[in-house]
């Protein structure tokens, strides 16, 4: 692709950086920002600027927050004693807009997956544990995708916490095997949610 502008160039190589971007597609990003008001472009580039620089992850669940406890951490509203256990936020806004689930999460940051080199020391799975050992729960829902990843981590995490005598359930599989979590519609992953299941009910014998 012949550039007319090495600026112009530089800003859609940026783009085309991005999951699922190619170089037309960012060509007609940056094109596009090219027609709008100096003041709404400099709105835009400092939103990501202060995204990266100002962003936390909440010191319990380790969601992405403003703050440092997130939102629902924070809230009295929520069934504290209730954790669901998801890969990472995506899970946790698809699970939220169901509007049928109350608890609170912990965000794993990512799944056991020893072919990408990522282990169970990779993710915020110790500190699972520790709250488990220190707070008051009574249940623990293992939100995962339906993949090899998904149930490979699901049967770490019963192992790590199955001695700690609190029922552990799963999802109902209303999601396909192979299937992305974040990717379900609402209807589907609500349902799996009440209609979760004990996790050593899903353990082939």
């Amino acid at each position: 692709m012949n550039f007319s502008s090495k600026l112009l160039e530089d800003a859609v190589n940026e783009f085309a950086k991005l999951p699922g971007v190619g170089q037309k597609t960012a060509l007609r990003l940056v094109l596009h920002l090219l027609t709008k008001e100096q003041e709404e472009v400099d709105t835009f580039g400092n939103s990501i600027i202060r995204l990266r620089r100002d962003i936390k992850h909440c010191s319990i669940c380790h969601n992405i927050s403003d703050l440092p406890v997130c939102g629902i951490c924070a809230s009295a509203k929520r069934e504290k004693e209730v954790i669901c256990v998801v890969e990472d936020t995506r899970d946790v806004m698809a699970i939220e807009n169901t509007s049928q689930y109350f608890g609170v999460y912990h965000v794993l940051g990512g799944l056991i997956s020893p072919m990408d080199g990522i282990g169970p020391s990779d993710l915020f799975i110790d500190s699972l544990v520790q709250r488990v050992a220190t707070t008051p729960v009574k249940e623990i829902i293992l939100a995962l995708s339906a993949t090899m990843e998904g149930d490979t981590t699901l049967f770490y995490l019963y192992k790590r916490l199955k001695d700690f005598q609190i029922p552990i359930t799963t999802i109902a599989r209303g999601i396909a095997f192979g299937g992305e979590l974040e990717y379900a519609d609402e209807i589907t992953l609500g349902r799996s949610i009440v209609t979760r299941v004990p996790y050593v009910n899903s353990i082939i014998k």
